[in-house]
């Protein structure tokens, strides 16, 4: 028997160009078509967020840091706390999108879209408070790395540089991973959308005709850059957690601090996945194609990381008590019963208590529940890190420079600025590029009908 040319199996395994009106098409693209009162109203909100936190930032610029909550000997606090918070947001769409993609996991085809998306906008949030930290905005190139005139040169046992090729990096392959992504969407979106949307995926889609050769070497591709980012997922927030354990501060200078971070940044970042997907499905009726199989395994992920962060907390203080040094001792012992045993508790309590319910399978494809479940735990894990770092250094070795920090007016109002521009910018994403892979969910229709006719 002759086999079947090359062609016609990558025509067989690989969606052809469909039909502008494919129901798939028609579904998925809705989303990009029109504006409704709630979107605006949405955008507004996200808007007049943006607004308050860039307006503070401006007044900051003036007037300088001396506007912030700073206190002796607190100088990294809550700046640092929305960095290392954003950063790790941004971890799930490289572990949905890449290491998922390694493991041939099918579900992740209706949520990568989303969460590389929300991976980009997270990290430009985070890359942001680097230069807010610092205050001299104006002086940031003296980050970078290149030859100048003044002879200068980084110091690279500064931290700061370290989390400048980190975010660099990262964003980088971000970029990239999600545009590859999206060429053959664009491409079906070109064939759908009139007036200046055409010309623009047109020239984003470069040409793309769904060929077998288009097809394998874009296959190639996303192969290659899954397992060029797959590492980026412990390297870059192990980056992170160096800034602090590299310090000999008490409750950082810890070896635990590489896994717990990475640990926390995916359970953050898996979290905000569904509290922006939740209320998308439900607003553009995407529940077929975002099923409750998908949010049971989003759950299970939670779940997952909850336990690994929740053991990670009882290492920190067994090792405190077991360890004997005092300064350790009274470091964790202020955390839970110190000045800040408010936060502590609540990062407990969303981090290692509450998400423990999603061992009842119900409430694992419960979306009331999983909402609230998400923006508890990303609440949960921004008090996280301001536990670390405040806590650690409000209290170190001499206690005639212990000091006490809360946040001002005006950092809390550019903590809430951030939160609107991660918003704003989704908003306008959602209505410029899928927000649901078109071809990958179309590949996944075409597997299942295949297996169907060949079961029958």
């Amino acid at each position: 028997m002759t086999p079947p040319p090359a062609e016609s199996v990558a025509a067989m395994i690989r969606p052809a160009p469909a039909p502008p009106d494919s129901p798939v098409n028609r579904d998925l693209l809705r989303v990009m078509d029109g504006t409704s009162a709630g979107y605006w109203l949405l955008v507004l909100i996200a808007a007049g967020f943006l607004g308050l936190g860039g307006g503070i930032w401006i007044w900051q610029v003036y007037a300088g840091l001396g506007i912030a909550g700073y206190q002796h000997p607190i100088f990294w606090a809550t700046y640092i706390v929305t960095f290392v918070f954003w950063v790790g947001i941004a971890h799930a769409g490289t572990l949905i999108s890449a290491i998922l993609y390694l493991f041939r996991a099918k579900w992740r085809n209706a949520i990568n879209r989303s969460a590389e998306l929300m991976t980009v906008v997270a990290v430009l949030t985070a890359a942001q408070f680097l230069g807010i930290h610092v205050g001299r905005i104006w002086k940031s190139y003296f980050i970078l790395p290149y030859p100048n005139q003044r002879a200068l040169w980084v110091n690279f046992k500064s931290p700061l540089l370290w989390d400048t090729f980190a975010i660099s990096t990262y964003l980088t392959i971000s970029v990239l991973f999600l545009f590859v992504g999206l060429i053959p969407d664009f491409a079906i979106a070109r064939d759908r959308v009139a007036g200046w949307r055409k010309p623009l995926y047109s020239l984003l889609a470069g040409g793309w005709q769904g060929t077998a050769r288009q097809w394998k070497a874009h296959n190639r591709s996303v192969l290659h850059l899954s397992g060029l980012a797959t590492p980026l997922v412990l390297s870059v927030h192990s980056v992170v957690s160096w800034d602090f354990a590299m310090a000999i501060v008490p409750g950082w200078h810890a070896t635990i601090f590489g896994p717990y971070f990475v640990a926390g940044a995916i359970f953050s970042g898996f979290a905000m996945v569904l509290t922006v997907m939740i209320p998308v499905r439900r607003i553009y009726g995407l529940e077929e194609y975002i099923t409750d199989y998908h949010l049971d395994n989003m759950s299970k992920f939670l779940l997952l990381t909850s336990t690994i962060v929740a053991y990670a907390y009882g290492s920190e203080y067994f090792i405190a008590w077991y360890g004997g040094v005092e300064a350790e001792q009274t470091s964790f012992w202020m955390r839970a019963f110190g000045p800040y045993w408010v936060s502590a508790w609540i990062m407990i309590l969303c981090n290692g208590v509450f998400p423990q319910l999603l061992w009842i399978r119900k409430l694992r494809t419960n979306v009331p529940f999983l909402f609230v479940l998400s923006v508890l735990v990303n609440i949960g894990m921004w008090f996280e890190r301001y536990v670390i770092i405040v806590s650690g250094l409000s209290r170190e070795y001499d206690p005639a420079v212990w000091g006490l920090y809360t946040p001002n007016y005006a950092e809390l109002g550019i903590v809430a600025g951030s939160f609107g521009f991660f918003a704003f910018l989704f908003l306008i994403f959602l209505k410029l590029v899928p927000v649901v892979a078109i071809a990958e969910v179309k590949e996944t229709v075409i597997h299942a009908r295949m297996h169907d006719e060949g079961a029958h």
